[in-house]
């Protein structure tokens, strides 16, 4: 009898009590895209629409443990990291990510919440840039992040190609900046590479709230695509259709108070498989 494999990926990040970011909206992600999720939590987060009010560290012993038991048995054929607290779980987190040199790594820098609440601890940031930034394939920072890991203003399409290239210089193989929170009614989301590729995505800009979990959404979506197989620039194209048509179909819905979810399942996929080797 012919043995079949689904496509897991893995996300390690920090969950969200809302259900709009974070693990569940990862898992939600993978889900859709047709993967089979698996997780590492790195963080328990006290929160909702409104915003992040509490958050309990995992020991990073802990951490990289649930990361090994999924690598060493599931097998994830790519990996999203988000929510990042400390500088002890950055720096246990780049010597297990060592160990696994082939897998896909997006890494989604969370610093700050879609409701301005900070997210990150100063300290962390430099061992971010310094031991993580150079093993993952893709670091994906919002206009916020942006500006903090390349110590600048972002305003427009030019001050993000400048961002991108500041990033670089920390020696990660390729950035996303993102433009969601730029102003005016086009958007633009900016790649670019050690190759020197650039590539400038855009789209329209969306008049709602629910805008909880875009970041994670969107990187979790990428790893799923590097995970079917795809190559990056592809991924992050179809990622990026994924996002905008996930905030579409969910504008007019209503999710507590605050900042609703995007629409994950507005067209689920059936999960994939593939003959064993």
């Amino acid at each position: 009898m012919t043995k079949y494999k689904y496509v897991p990926v893995l996300t390690i990040a920090g969950s969200d009590s809302g259900g709009g970011a974070g693990i569940q909206a990862d898992l939600k992600t993978f889900a859709a895209l047709g993967c089979f999720g698996t997780s590492a939590i790195t963080a328990i987060t006290v929160q909702n629409t409104l915003g992040v009010t509490g958050i309990h560290s995992i020991p990073p012993e802990i951490v990289t443990g649930q990361i090994r038991a999924v690598m060493d048995d599931i097998q994830p054929a790519a990996i999203k990291i988000g929510m990042i607290h400390s500088p002890a779980l950055a720096s246990a987190l780049a010597e297990t990510l060592v160990l696994y040199p082939n897998v896909p790594v997006v890494l989604d820098p969370v610093m700050v919440a879609t409701s301005g609440d900070r997210l990150i601890e100063s300290a962390t940031i430099s061992i971010l840039k310094e031991k993580l930034f150079p093993l993952v394939s893709l670091v994906t920072p919002n206009l916020d992040e942006a500006a903090i890991l390349a110590d600048m203003p972002l305003q427009n399409l030019a001050d993000m190609q400048q961002a991108a290239d500041r990033i670089l210089q920390t020696g990660c193989k390729a950035v996303l900046v993102k433009g969601g929170h730029l102003a005016g009614k086009e958007l633009f989301d900016v790649y670019k590479d050690q190759g020197n590729i650039v590539h400038i995505i855009s789209s329209q800009h969306i008049d709602t709230a629910n805008t909880h979990g875009t970041g994670c959404t969107l990187s979790s979506a990428i790893a799923a695509y590097l995970g079917r197989g795809e190559k990056l620039v592809t991924a992050i194209d179809k990622a990026s259709q994924y996002i905008h048509t996930a905030i579409a179909a969910g504008q007019h819905v209503q999710t507590g108070k605050g900042h609703g979810p995007v629409n994950h399942f507005f067209a689920p996929e059936k999960q994939i498989t593939h003959e064993l080797e």
